[in-house]
C-alpha cells in the first residue's frame, strides 16, 4: 500500500440482517463512487470486493438491523474500529420490515417456517442499530436516496453535519406541484408523517405514500390516524399500513405522543 493510500481516510460498508438494497445504492452512484473512490480508501466492503484490510475506518456504513445474538456482537466490535458509524436503510435505523417478528411469537414462526428449528438462532427481535451502539447519523429509507448517501459520505469526510432534510414528504409534494392525493381523492397517504427523502414518488403517480422512510421528525400519529379514519380504514387497516418498512418505528412511543 502506498503512502499516498494510507493518507486517505478509510471507509468500511458493513451487512446485518437485509436485502442489500441499501449496499447496491452506493454501487449505483457510478460517477459518483468513482469520484468517492479517489478520495477515500475502501477497506471492507464485501459487496463490491473480497480484498477486505482490518480497521481502524474513519467512516463506516452499516445496512441491516441486529437479529441474532452473533450480529449483536459484531455489531460492537465495528463500532469499535470506527471512528464515526452512520446507519444506512430502514433495517439499520429501524429494524426493517422484518421487524414485524417483533409483534408476534418468534418461536413460533421458527416452528412454521424450519423443518429443524432447534438449528435457528436468533433474537425475539430485530432491532436498529442504535439500540446496540452509539450512532453517529441515521440515513433513512428502503432504500435510501442516492443524491443522500453521496451528501452524507461527503459530509464526514470533510468534517461536517449532513445537509439532509427532516421534513415530511408533504414538503415533496409541494416542491413537484404534486396534488395532495388524501385532500383531492381520499387516499389513504402517510406523507404527513413520513421522512422526507424519496422526492414524493408515489404520490407523483396518485398513490399513497407507503412510509418507507420512516416518521418524519414532526411525526404526530395521534392526530393524523383520525384522518386515516376519515378515509375509510379501520383499526386492523391502519395497523397493516404502518406495519411496513419501518414498523417498529411507528410503534415507537415516543413517535405516538401527540409533539408540540
Amino acid at each position: 500500500m502506498t503512502d499516498e493510500a494510507r493518507a486517505r481516510p478509510r471507509l468500511g460498508v458493513f451487512k446485518f440482517a437485509s436485502c442489500d438494497g441499501c449496499q447496491l445504492t452506493l454501487l449505483d452512484c457510478e460517477d459518483e463512487l468513482l469520484a468517492i473512490a479517489e478520495e477515500v480508501e475502501i477497506a471492507h466492503f464485501l459487496e463490491a470486493s473480497s480484498a477486505v484490510e482490518p480497521g481502524p475506518y474513519d467512516l463506516s456504513l452499516v445496512e441491516g438491523s441486529i437479529t441474532t445474538p452473533d450480529d449483536a456482537e459484531r455489531i460492537r466490535r465495528v463500532r469499535e474500529e470506527s471512528r464515526h458509524l452512520v446507519t444506512i436503510g430502514a433495517c439499520a435505523t429501524a429494524g426493517g420490515v422484518q421487524a414485524l417478528r417483533d409483534f408476534a411469537d418468534v418461536e413460533e414462526f421458527t416452528r412454521t417456517v424450519y423443518a429443524t428449528p432447534a438449528y435457528i438462532d436468533t433474537l425475539a427481535t430485530s432491532t436498529p442499530i442504535s439500540a446496540h451502539v452509539p450512532v453517529d447519523f441515521e440515513l433513512r429509507g428502503c432504500p435510501i436516496d442516492r443524491g443522500q448517501l453521496v451528501e452524507v459520505i461527503t459530509a464526514f469526510l470533510h468534517g461536517r453535519r449532513p445537509d439532509v432534510p427532516d421534513h415530511s414528504v408533504c414538503f415533496e409534494c409541494k416542491r413537484r406541484g404534486t396534488v395532495c392525493v388524501t385532500v383531492a381523492h381520499g387516499t389513504p397517504c402517510l406523507g404527513p408523517v413520513t421522512h422526507a427523502g424519496c422526492g414524493a414518488l408515489c404520490p407523483a403517480f396518485g398513490r399513497g405514500c407507503y412510509g418507507c422512510f420512516g416518521p418524519s421528525r414532526s411525526t404526530n400519529l395521534p392526530a393524523y390516524i383520525p384522518v386515516l379514519r376519515r378515509d375509510g380504514m379501520d383499526d386492523r387497516d391502519i395497523e397493516r399500513f404502518l406495519r411496513t418498512y419501518n414498523a417498529a418505528a411507528f410503534e415507537d412511543p415516543a413517535v405516538r405522543e401527540t409533539r408540540p
